[in-house]
């Protein structure tokens, strides 16, 4: 159950911080460079969603609910 809450909560949240980074790819038609657009990305908060997302999402699939699981982990 927590694993399941876990990765939804990381999926979503990276969903929302994909779609923001994605949004600020527009920038680049304003004439930033690779290097101001990094930049400008460190200072919004938004953007790190993706990471954070992605972390949760990998702390739900390699977390095991048994310790000691067998082949269909029935007890």
């Amino acid at each position: 159950m927590v694993r399941g809450i876990l990765f939804v909560t990381g999926f979503g949240t990276s969903v929302v911080g994909g779609i923001s980074t994605i949004a600020y790819l527009n920038l680049f038609a304003t004439g930033l460079s690779l290097m101001e657009f990094v930049l400008f990305l460190l200072t919004r908060p938004e953007c790190y969603l993706l990471p954070i997302g992605m972390i949760l999402v990998a702390i739900s699939i390699y977390l095991s609910g048994n310790p000691n699981p067998s082949f269909r982990d029935n007890e």
